[in-house]
């Protein structure tokens, strides 16, 4: 199956875009080699925009605080496991007392560092880290394996509280509600919204075999699903024809 997640809001935005650039420094770190090293750098450089809102920190600390109190309350429950909701709120817990043991603002131990700044302004040049841009950098590539892991150990270490406390939450959002199995008339489905809480995100699978993919556009008052066919050479065409697909609707 083929999963597509369209948030509705600018916060899980922020956590999803995250979630993706840690997965891609993560994978690289590991490759090992220079371009996998490259690409994990300017992927935490990119990281480094993206945190430097004032409020993240505060978001993560009151999601998960909103959690623990909703699922504490949860106890007692006879259709909540215990030991899967144990496990979840010592997640939780362990997340917001390491966001909370760090007072400094996300990625100011790399503003810190000049020369990580350096490659990020010539990152923002087309080609602009080429090896007579900055030989620095070429040296720094050309170092052992082992020594640039050790270094990106080092600049990830702070950033690794949020990166638990956003797949914790996104989890908990992925596992908010089932998925329902929809049929798209001629391409097309439209879901009518109501209830005081409103969706966060929408996750849609297809089969592998579906030769088309969803884009989505929703307001307070309907979700809008259409399916187009991709050729690669033109823009997008809407399908004409049903198509089945599942569709959940998660909230925090």
């Amino acid at each position: 199956m083929s999963s597509y997640e369209f948030p509705f809001n600018e916060r899980i935005r922020t956590f999803l875009r995250l979630e993706d650039l840690f997965s891609k420094i993560l994978l690289n770190v590991e490759g090992g080699e220079q371009h996998h090293h490259h690409t994990a750098l300017i992927s935490l450089l990119q990281m480094l925009d993206i945190v430097d809102r004032a409020d993240l920190k505060m978001d993560l600390v009151g999601e998960l605080d909103r959690q623990r109190l909703a699922m504490q309350n949860l106890r007692g429950n006879p259709i909540i496991a215990e030991k899967a909701l144990d496990k979840i709120l010592r997640e939780v817990g362990a997340c917001s007392t390491a966001l909370r043991a760090d007072g400094s603002k996300f990625g100011q131990h790399l503003r810190e560092n000049e020369w990580l700044m350096g490659i990020k302004q010539r990152s923002g040049i087309l080609g602009g880290v080429c090896q007579f841009d900055l030989p620095s950098y070429h040296h720094w590539l050309g170092l052992d394996s082992n020594r640039r892991k050790s270094d990106f150990d080092g600049w990830l270490a702070r950033f690794m509280p949020m990166h638990e406390a956003i797949k914790t939450i996104l989890r908990i959002l992925r596992g908010s509600d089932t998925p329902r199995n929809l049929t798209a008339q001629n391409g097309f489905y439209q879901q009518m919204l109501g209830g005081a809480k409103p969706a966060q995100m929408l996750i849609i699978n297809v089969p592998d075999s579906c030769p088309c993919f969803p884009e989505v556009s929703a307001n307070k008052y309907a979700i809008n699903v259409r399916f187009s066919a991709l050729d690669f050479v033109q823009k997008p065409k809407p399908c004409d024809h049903d198509l089945d697909f599942s569709m959940t609707l998660c909230n925090l």
